[in-house]
C-alpha cells in the first residue's frame, strides 16, 4: 500500500499578496509544494491530491503535473468552495470565506480511499517529516481511527526575525495526543524559549512538540468529518458566528474525547519553515538554496 499526500492549496494569498502556492522559490522556478511532493515520492507515497480553487484551477493545474515529475505519482485535483456544504444547509448572508482546514480535506472523500496525509501548500517540512508519516500511515493500513501528527520540536520552528504563534502538544506515556494549547508571541530570548502573556514570560521546553498541521489519518475520517460539520454549522448557524472556521484540530479534539480516535504524536526533527507574509520571501529563497549546496535536494527536482 502507498498513502496518499492531500495537499491544502485552497487559499487565496490575501496576507502574502498573491497565490503563494505557486511562487517560485527554488532556483528554477520551484513553488513549496513541488518540494513537498518531491520528498513525497522518496518516502513512498502513491498519490498526491491537490485541494483548490476553481478560479485558479487552470494555472494551477498546469504548474503541477505529474509527468513533470517522472510520472511516479498519481495526480488529482478536488475543489473548495464557500457553498460546498451538506443537503440542507446554505451559505449564511455576510459569509464570505469558506470553512476551515477540515472542511478542505473534506472535499477529498471521493478520491482517497487509503491512509492519507495531510498538509499546508505554503509550508515546507522538511523531507524527515514525509518518511516519519509515510511508515506510519503504512503500519496502519486496514485499522479505524489510530491518526497520527508530525510533532516538531519546538526549537525548530521560530522565527529569527520575530515571535510566533505555535500550538503545543501534551503526550502521554505512550506518545499520544492529550491537548494542544495555542502558545503566542513564542521567541528566543538568549539561550531560552519564551512565551508572553501580557507583561509575564513562561519558559518553554525547546524540544517540546508543536503541531505544524502535518496530519495522519484512516478513510473513516471523511466519514467522522461529515457528522461533526453538521454540529458545527448548526452551533455557527444558530449563534450567528459568520467567521467560524472547520480547523482540523476542532475536530480532532472532539474524535479523542468522544473515544473514536487516538493521535499519535510522531517526534521529527525536521525544520519547519514557511511563507505566510512576503516579506519571509527571500529568507524562505535562501533556506532553499542552503539545503541543495547541502546536497538535500538537486538544483532541479522536476521538468519544466
Amino acid at each position: 500500500m502507498k498513502p496518499t499526500l492531500l495537499i491544502l492549496a485552497a487559499g487565496m494569498g490575501s496576507r502574502y499578496g498573491g497565490l503563494k502556492q505557486m511562487d517560485g522559490l527554488g532556483p528554477n522556478g520551484e513553488a513549496i509544494i513541488d518540494y513537498s511532493i518531491y520528498d513525497a515520492i522518496r518516502a513512498g507515497f502513491g498519490k498526491i491530491v491537490f485541494v483548490i480553487r476553481h478560479s485558479f484551477a487552470e494555472p494551477f493545474k498546469e504548474h503541477f503535473q505529474a509527468e513533470k515529475f517522472g510520472g511516479n505519482v498519481e495526480f488529482e485535483f478536488v475543489y473548495q468552495e464557500l457553498d460546498y456544504l451538506p443537503e440542507g444547509y446554505s451559505v449564511p448572508e455576510g459569509r464570505v470565506k469558506p470553512w476551515g482546514t477540515n472542511h478542505a480535506v473534506m472535499m477529498a472523500k471521493d478520491v482517497i480511499k487509503e491512509p492519507f496525509a495531510v498538509i499546508n501548500a505554503d509550508d515546507f517540512y522538511g523531507k524527515e517529516s514525509y518518511q516519519t508519516m509515510a511508515d506510519y500511515l503504512r503500519s496502519i493500513e486496514g485499522t479505524k481511527g489510530n491518526y497520527s501528527m508530525i510533532g516538531y520540536r519546538l526549537e525548530n520552528t521560530l522565527s529569527d526575525f520575530g515571535s510566533v504563534s505555535r500550538g503545543v502538544c501534551t503526550t502521554d506515556a505512550d506518545s499520544l495526543l492529550t491537548s494542544v494549547t495555542e502558545r503566542t508571541a513564542i521567541s528566543r530570548k538568549g539561550d531560552k524559549v519564551v512565551f508572553a502573556e501580557g507583561d509575564k514570560e513562561t519558559e518553554l521546553d525547546p524540544v517540546c512538540p508543536v503541531s505544524m498541521n502535518f496530519w495522519g489519518f484512516t478513510p473513516e475520517y471523511f466519514q467522522y468529518s461529515e457528522e461533526v460539520f453538521k454540529e458545527f454549522l448548526d452551533d455557527a448557524l444558530s449563534s450567528g458566528n459568520l467567521k467560524a472556521e472547520f480547523f482540523i484540530p476542532y475536530i480532532v479534539d472532539k474524535l479523542i474525547a468522544r473515544g473514536q480516535a487516538t493521535v499519535k504524536v510522531l517526534d521529527c526533527d525536521a525544520k519547519w519553515f514557511g511563507v505566510t507574509y512576503i516579506e519571509d520571501r527571500p529568507f524562505t529563497v535562501e533556506k532553499i538554496n542552503a539545503l541543495i549546496k547541502a546536497g538535500v535536494y538537486p538544483a532541479k527536482i522536476r521538468e519544466f
